[in-house]
């Protein structure tokens, strides 16, 4: 089966399979460091109170078997080393065989992490993660070609992403289609970053050609990942950039570089050897006929499950981040139907006063990623992935998306929860925690260039409403 294998890709394959694992550590921390405060034993989302109401079927998860904080932190913890292990190489220094298990070890742990992971895991990256890192199981390593089925599954998986997220917009917000959508989304995005000030600020015509390249990025380019050589390798390219410019104009955690990543299944190896004077990778012997059963068996199964996804894209009503198994496999995709005209945040206080007076001082606490400080730019945290941060500015939107979390986080912070503590920038109360925590609403706007070198501010805010009254421990 000489077709099974493309020499040509090898170079490919090697820096996707290590960049994919790099994502892994990246994912395997984001849990390890933050799930206590958010889905611990003593959580806001509690994960042995999921698991007692929420079916077997409908989230397989290794936790099922035996669950304690204990427990979540050696899987999250194991599955960093094991993704660092891989990014450093270990999967070619085995027999293809083992590097397959140690990359299905990381899906299945993964797997089990976003099952229970509640509220903090409905995000699309999780999907398109555990989507990657499962064909990433096939892919193979050092000591057989790349195969090609599973090449072309993951540029199919990369179209999905990429078209998906242009039709979602299309048939979405009318700002998509009059090209004006990015007057605004620079500024209400969920966390901006370091450089989005200064994105908002381009010129009004210049985000119209943003608008407009990025069509063309989403609905045309994403075709020519399926067309031969040298083709295929430029669509890719194009990708890359397009996502480069995202990662740049705002924090999506893992999302835009693992896009990047996909889209280096098109990209010609040999280009890249012969641009940096590499040798040619020799081809590899024949693989064993196992593994190619193996390969033809998933690349079998990714096309039946492709059906719901297409069926999606092609409905006029066409859901985003949806997955249609339990397993998170052949997931749709897309980003930003719609885009928010106006930013409002969540600004919680607490104060150490026994009785509340209109003398009462309030402080704020300080969250890492979200606005806060209206002095302080914006910092870049993606590919790592502020959880808590990110929900907050769902709840900007709308109460409706905090119902089950906000009061737990506020009773945590009543408590002086440490886990919970950790994940803010500033706690105001060092000492002991707050007698009352409320929560206002803000109107955030980025400033104007005037009002930036006269106040040194980066974001300006006026108050909206009372979004939580006091709130006090019951004694």
């Amino acid at each position: 089966m000489e077709w099974f294998t493309g020499s040509g890709y090898w170079l490919s394959r090697l820096v996707l399979q290590r960049a994919l694992a790099a994502l892994y550590l990246v994912g395997f921390l984001s849990a390890a460091l933050q799930f206590r405060a958010l889905i611990g034993e003593r959580g806001m989302l509690p994960v042995p109170r999921f698991l007692a109401y929420v079916p077997t079927r409908r989230s397989p998860s290794l936790f099922r078997l035996h669950y304690s904080d204990r427990f979540f932190a050696l899987c999250a913890w194991g599955g960093a080393l094991l993704s660092a292990a891989v990014m450093a190489g270990g999967a070619d220094a085995v027999p293809l065989g083992a590097a397959m298990a140690v990359w299905a070890v990381l899906w299945a742990l993964y797997l089990s992490i976003v099952n229970v992971g509640q509220t903090w895991y409905a995000f699309g990256w999780e999907s398109l993660l555990l989507e990657a890192g499962f064909l990433a199981v096939f892919l193979g390593n050092a000591r057989t070609g790349p195969p090609v089925l599973i090449l072309w599954l993951m540029r199919w998986l990369l179209f999905r992403v990429e078209f998906g997220a242009g039709l979602i917009k299309i048939r979405g917000d009318r700002c998509w289609r009059d090209l004006t959508c990015l007057y605004y989304h620079h500024e209400t995005q969920p966390m901006p970053g370091p450089l989005s000030w200064f994105f908002h600020r381009l010129p009004k015509p210049l985000h119209r050609v943003e608008t407009a390249a990025n069509h063309l990025a989403q609905l045309v380019v994403p075709f020519a990942l399926f067309a031969p050589q040298p083709l295929a390798s430029v669509a890719a390219g194009l990708v890359i950039v397009t996502q480069l410019w995202l990662v740049a104009s705002g924090n999506f955690a893992w999302l835009n570089w693992l896009t990047i990543v996909l889209a280096l299944a098109a990209v010609d190896g040999t280009a890249w050897e012969d641009l940096f004077g590499l040798p040619h990778h020799a081809p590899q012997p024949g693989p064993p006929v196992w593994y190619q059963v193996l390969v033809l068996a998933a690349t079998v199964l990714v096309v039946v499950l492709s059906w719901w996804p297409v069926r999606n894209m092609l409905s006029a009503r066409q859901r985003m981040n949806m997955s249609f198994n339990a397993f998170h496999l052949v997931n749709t995709y897309g980003a930003f139907g719609s885009v928010n005209r106006a930013r409002f945040e969540v600004v919680i206080e607490g104060t150490e006063d026994e009785h509340l007076t209109d003398r009462t001082r309030w402080r704020e606490y300080e969250f890492r990623g979200k606005p806060g400080d209206l002095r302080r730019l914006p910092r870049q945290f993606a590919p790592y992935h502020l959880r808590l941060d990110w929900l907050m500015w769902f709840a900007g939107i709308s109460p409706g998306f905090a119902h089950d979390w906000f009061g737990p986080l506020i009773e945590r912070l009543l408590t002086g929860d440490r886990d919970t503590l950790r994940l803010l920038r500033h706690n105001p109360f060092p000492g002991a925690p707050p007698t009352h925590v409320r929560a206002r609403l803000y109107h955030y706007r980025f400033t104007t260039w005037h009002e930036l070198r006269t106040t040194g501010a980066w974001w300006h805010r006026t108050l909206a409403r009372e979004f939580l009254p006091p709130a006090a421990l019951r004694r």
